[in-house]
């Protein structure tokens, strides 16, 4: 099963920047209609069985 962590970076309207924890790369340009609606600037996300959800903190 693939998952990683993100956080959003910046809301644009219908699009999302979020940038993957632990990693060194651009950010990724996500539809917002594919995140959870109460989703804001700072929040962590877990993709995990192509759904993101809203997490506390990153998983390490």
């Amino acid at each position: 099963m693939f998952s990683c962590t993100y956080q959003v970076e910046r809301i644009d309207g219908d699009y999302v920047y979020l940038r993957q924890i632990g990693v060194e790369a651009e950010p990724k340009l996500v539809a917002r209609a594919l995140l959870p609606a109460e989703i804001a600037e700072g929040t962590y996300l877990l993709y995990e069985w192509l759904q993101y959800t809203i997490i506390e903190a990153p998983i390490a």
